[in-house]
């Protein structure tokens, strides 16, 4: 066994101290990874000061939310959703009906719209989580398809085509929300906050058992794990985290309609997942921000780009980039780098 040896000009102290902080880096990867994401966003308000690129990052955010509960359900539950806006949408409107009819204030509207949001899946998913691959993919995008019919038809309870208005400002003790940089702020602190959450799940008892389904459903029904209740459980905590990030786009914007929670925005959540990597916390975010980046300059640079461009245009060049993404990076844009990163590593 080789002995590490020291020089006489090292400072044993000094190498005492390296060593100690190269060990916590090795074993507590993922805090060392959320502090340099957490200065990352503290340091972006500071260099773009446009509110539109802040309006850019909000979006991020909230779809950072949906991916990572989305990413519990499908990359480590093994359960495909089509139709995750559905839940999205609850949380948008919930906030709404639940401020106009009750006058709950903000924040008891939120949990109580997470709440109704989390119990709806609840009794969905009893039902739904019976079937499997395609049939459940299949029976999550016809759930969409009910939402935005019950959304636009239920005039007096959801606003119908036009919308539903959101009363008030977004207030939590006594500090209101009333820009585009303070909503950063919030977004951003419930979503490192959901990540925290979701690392310290998919590290624990309950990860490795969402893996065990994952892998094979049968061979973890022999191992002792009730699959039945921990899906439906997964599906529960993703739907609430989807709600949570409707309720906050419904403060932001100030209104919410049927298009907001269209089967093509949850077919685009389904994407972001699969780029991120399906099972990766950290990936989820990096999914959001690619696709988010992508739409958003599509819809910016296409008409210049090619004259008369139109919706239809920025869909057909959308797919065709995500064709070219998922062919250089199968694994996902984590998972490959990661991948290609210790190939790299070995080669020098």
């Amino acid at each position: 066994m080789e002995r590490a040896t020291i020089s006489p000009m090292t400072d044993p102290v000094s190498l005492d101290a390296q060593t100690r902080r190269t060990r916590i880096l090795a074993r507590h990867p993922n805090l060392v990874a959320f502090g340099v994401l957490t200065a990352v966003l503290i340091a972006l308000p500071l260099v773009l000061r446009n509110n539109y690129q802040i309006s850019i990052l909000n979006f991020i955010g909230l779809n950072t939310i949906l991916t990572v509960g989305l990413a519990l359900l499908m990359g480590y539950a093994g359960q495909v959703s089509l139709g995750h806006a559905v839940f999205y949408g609850l949380g948008g409107y919930g906030v709404g009906i639940l401020a106009q009819r009750t006058g709950l204030p903000p924040l008891a509207a939120i949990v109580g719209a997470a709440i109704i949001t989390g119990l709806i899946a609840l009794l969905i998913g009893i039902p739904l989580l019976r079937l499997r691959g395609y049939y459940l993919a299949v029976a999550t995008l016809g759930l969409n398809v009910i939402f935005l019919l019950i959304a636009t038809n239920e005039t007096e309870l959801t606003g119908g085509p036009n919308g539903l208005a959101i009363p008030g400002d977004l207030t939590i003790g006594g500090f209101t929300f009333d820009s585009d940089l303070k909503f950063y702020f919030l977004i951003w602190l419930v979503t490192l906050a959901l990540i925290a959450v979701s690392l310290n799940i998919v590290n624990s008892r309950i990860g490795r058992a969402l893996r065990a389904i994952d892998s094979s459903e049968i061979a973890a029904e022999t191992l002792g794990i009730n699959t039945a209740r921990l899906k439906l459980q997964t599906l529960v905590l993703s739907a609430m985290y989807a709600s949570i990030a409707g309720s906050l786009y419904a403060y932001w914007i100030g209104i919410v309609s049927p298009s907001d929670f269209s089967i093509n925005f949850s077919i685009e959540l389904v994407v972001m997942v699969a780029i991120g990597g399906l099972a990766s916390v950290w990936g989820a975010i990096f999914g959001a921000a690619v696709v988010t980046l992508l739409i958003e300059l599509l819809r910016n640079f296409l008409p210049q780009v090619l004259s008369g461009a139109s919706g239809e245009h920025q869909i057909v060049a959308f797919g065709i980039l995500l064709i070219f993404i998922m062919i250089l990076m199968p694994e996902g844009l984590t998972a490959g780098s990661l991948k290609r990163l210790r190939a790299w590593r070995k080669k020098t």
